[in-house]
């Protein structure tokens, strides 16, 4: 039986979350939106949705990308497969009030106009339940201290592709530390030129490899920051 007959409201919803993993895995876009409707008939609540349909699926995609089983192209179609099917959600999830593990602010340095990596990022941060801003390409210090200003994030996301722009990461976070702000906010940088002695050396709390471990880090990271607080540390 092939993928095109497969009526998805045959199945059961154990059956059906299955069968999404797999769509998601794929990169079906309009099979992931269709067992997202599905489910919500079925009177799921979206945020049940989104954590055992889409985040459990994107989390194999993660551990299969991070052991280099699927590979970049592969990994973008999983994740817009993903925004499809968030895209139905996330107005849902606002109105229902849905926990947020957290808020980032992403974006590539100035210099800089790649923007793969981070929007793989994006999408796996946000598959993760995360709330995203992405700044995109190109960015100068002022427009990371405007977002950080406007939208009071938990995470400030720095990328850069080329070994030029990379030191525009350390003069964002020289300007974070002149307005006293900087202990506020967890800073993660990544990019393919960087690696740990870069990040630590700049004065950021994290290097991230690559997008699936970004989001085990920036959760483990929110996670200690919570306990510091919580401690009165």
């Amino acid at each position: 039986m092939s993928e095109d007959d497969l009526d998805l409201r045959s199945l059961s919803d154990e059956e059906l979350v299955e069968q999404m993993h797999d769509d998601l895995y794929d990169g079906l876009k309009d099979e992931i939106v269709e067992g997202v409707e599905i489910l919500l008939e079925r009177g799921w609540t979206p945020y049940r949705v989104l954590t055992e349909a889409l985040v459990e699926g994107m989390r194999i995609v993660g551990i299969d990308f991070r052991d280099g089983i699927l590979f970049v192209p592969e990994v973008l179609l999983s994740a817009n497969a993903m925004k499809a099917g968030m895209g139905l959600l996330r107005p849902l999830l606002a109105e229902t009030g849905a926990p947020k593990v957290g808020k980032m602010i992403i974006g590539t340095v100035k210099g800089d106009i790649h923007d793969i990596g981070k929007n793989l990022v994006s999408m796996m941060m946000e598959g993760a339940g995360f709330e995203v801003i992405d700044l995109g390409i190109n960015n100068p210090v002022e427009n990371y201290l405007a977002a950080i200003e406007e939208h009071q994030p938990d995470i400030v996301g720095m990328s850069a592709l080329l070994t030029t722009t990379m030191p525009y990461m350390k003069v964002v976070i020289d300007a974070m530390i002149e307005k006293g702000i900087r202990d506020k906010y967890i800073v993660m940088v990544g990019g393919a030129p960087l690696n740990e002695e870069f990040g630590q050396a700049i004065g950021a709390d994290a290097y991230c490899r690559d997008a699936a471990v970004t989001v085990e880090m920036a959760k483990d990271l929110i996670a200690r920051k919570h306990n510091q607080l919580a401690r009165g540390a």
